[in-house]
């Protein structure tokens, strides 16, 4: 059948391409796996074996590295996972060997309002309703992984409230870590955006009901052992930086970690089988890891280091999804993961659509949950020009790291000739190659162009290098991304910021882990109403978290919340099961 993405939803067209998907034998054969190195869930989903393919390739040269990032985006995303598999599928169309990775969806935005992040239109990556509820079960595992550091450290604080030190040397529970319990660094995680659950009391009952105390959610994405997934670069990495995670604080301001609690092999235990990446595949048949989480505003949002070490063995091109804007999702893959895997990008590519330019030009800002407004099914030049400046910026973040980044204008139906001149001619002023991409309405047909610029640009000479040295003070290093990133005149704290900041300037252990910033990423700036390019502002830092076993301080700005909230009107009110054929539909 014809797949027409302007009458059809997107899990129709998913359903309609999954008829004639390629299994994950065909994609392991036409991939060179080795027969052991091919993990299958069913027929069309499977895990790879990383740690066999990394040992037989381990002298064979890696692919082309490429990143894709976007402008600010709306509430409603730009489309940066429906243009990588657009390229994906444009560079197949080209005969180029190719594989992209992308990321997990959580169960937040899928359920919620922004959808699975599994693309769109004709760029999508399938079997879409595996893909979106729990694949194969890497969130599950993280979930449990760190809820059971909770359930150590929550039954500590009991015990050890009910218990002397003779009851507690009888029970075989060690010497007393005497947790803090209103010093908690760590709280609890779900998978679900449940505003409800941001602050809670637990324990409330009697002595066997827990230790009474005040507690918290995050999404499970947020989770450090999340991140921990996407840096790992083996087994044996992971199980050390599991057991370097700190829970909490005791009574005198010392750390108290997994180790300390010894959960932390069994938490390694829950992740083990999770360090594979997931195979899946392009709405053309083109190989797809899945791997590690989304939000790249509230955690590092990136796919996993072990997955691309894989793609470049196994490709030519590899392509790797970063959360949001340049200013959140591209900074961490260059700062943090770029630094941890040793990899070095030949490209990246900023993703921009009109509806967002405009948004950034003064058009009225998009609601979730409600249409969008009128303003911007008509043509406004002035909008989009006025928009590009938040582009330029952009272009100018990834110069920043020594690349000349291509821009693809993710083009859907409505844009007009003249909207679309005004994008081209602005960057390339700016010093950018630009692509005009109809990948959602075309498929890979429709991203030739994006295609061949992106492997002209992986042949250019680049000077890549990182923004700031680890040997750089915590603050120094704060106030360099939101300056020379953000655009700020500088940065303020809170005193409770400040204190956490001096101190864990003066603990070298601290002191030289990578900067990890929370912030909006509706905004350059920490107020997600300000767009374009806002002007004479300053960075507000409120909080300071450490993730060490993921190896980095974690700067949170502005009134983020690692638990976002559902909407009036989320996405799982459309989702349902046709009881005839089994098959899930509503999912986008």
């Amino acid at each position: 059948m014809a797949l027409d993405p302007t009458k059809m939803a997107d899990w129709q067209i998913a359903e309609a391409a999954e008829e004639t998907m390629k299994t994950v034998y065909q994609l392991g054969e036409e991939m060179e796996l080795e027969k052991e190195e091919l993990l299958p869930h069913g027929h069309y989903v499977a895990k790879v074996d990383f740690a066999k393919i990394l040992e037989r390739l381990k002298d064979k040269p890696d692919g082309k590295y490429i990143d894709v990032t976007a402008i600010t985006p709306t509430p409603l995303g730009e489309g940066k996972s429906t243009s990588t598999m657009g390229l994906v599928q444009g560079m197949g169309k080209r005969g180029k060997d190719v594989i992209a990775a992308i990321r997990q969806p959580s169960g937040g935005p899928t359920m919620n309002i922004k959808g699975s992040a599994a693309g769109g239109g004709l760029a999508q990556c399938i079997p879409l309703t595996p893909f979106s509820l729990g694949l194969t079960g890497d969130i599950n595992a993280i979930m449990n992984a760190h809820n059971l550091a909770m359930v150590a450290a929550t039954s500590r604080i009991q015990h050890e409230f009910n218990y002397d030190d003779a009851t507690m040397e009888r029970r075989n529970m060690g010497p007393r870590l005497n947790i803090d319990p209103n010093n908690m660094e760590m709280g609890w995680i779900i998978d679900f955006c449940a505003q409800a659950l941001r602050n809670i009391i637990i324990g409330i009952g009697g002595k066997m009901d827990g230790f009474m105390m005040p507690s918290k959610f995050g999404i499970a994405v947020s989770s450090e052992v999340m991140a921990i997934l996407a840096v790992a670069k083996d087994l044996k990495d992971m199980r050390e930086r599991m057991g370097r995670i700190v829970v909490a604080y005791d009574k005198s301001g010392k750390p108290v970690t997994t180790e300390d609690l010894q959960v932390a092999g069994a938490m390694t235990a829950w992740m083990t089988e999770a360090l594979n990446p997931n195979l899946l595949q392009s709405l053309e048949g083109q190989p797809v890891f899945v791997h590690a989480g989304p939000f790249a505003n509230i955690a590092i949002g990136q796919s996993s280091i072990i997955a691309d070490r894989v793609a470049l063995k196994l490709a030519d091109y590899h392509l790797t999804e970063s959360g949001f804007g340049a200013d959140i999702g591209f900074e961490k893959f260059w700062n943090l993961k770029c630094r941890f895997s040793g990899l070095k990008p030949h490209c990246a590519v900023i993703v921009a659509t009109i509806r967002a330019l405009k948004c950034h030009g003064g058009a009225p800002i998009p609601i979730p949950g409600r249409p969008m407004p009128e303003e911007y099914n008509s043509e406004n030049v002035g909008w989009v020009e006025q928009g590009c400046a938040n582009l330029i910026h952009h272009i100018k973040t990834v110069r920043k790291a020594g690349i000349n980044p291509v821009v693809c204008i993710n083009s859907f139906y409505t844009d007009t000739k003249d909207e679309i001149a005004a994008i081209r001619r602005l960057s390339e002023e700016a010093g950018a190659r630009v692509a005009l991409s109809e990948h959602w309405l075309k498929g890979g047909d429709g991203a030739l162009e994006f295609a061949d610029a992106v492997v002209e640009a992986c042949e250019e000479e680049n000077e890549f290098k990182l923004l700031y040295d680890l040997e750089m003070p915590l603050r120094q290093r704060i106030e360099k991304i939101a300056v020379e990133v953000y655009g700020a005149d500088g940065v303020e704290y809170s005193p409770e910021a400040l204190q956490k900041a001096e101190r864990m300037e003066k603990d070298p252990e601290i002191a030289k882990l990578g900067t990890c910033m929370v912030k909006t990423h509706l905004s350059l700036t920490d107020n997600p109403m300000l767009k374009g390019v806002p002007k004479d502002w300053k960075l507000n830092i409120r909080d300071i978290l450490i993730y060490g076993g993921a190896g980095f301080v974690v700067p949170v700005a502005g009134a983020i919340s690692l638990m976002p909230g559902t909407a009036s009107d989320p996405a799982y009110k459309r989702v349902d099961v046709d009881i005839e054929t089994g098959k899930v539909k509503g999912l986008f």
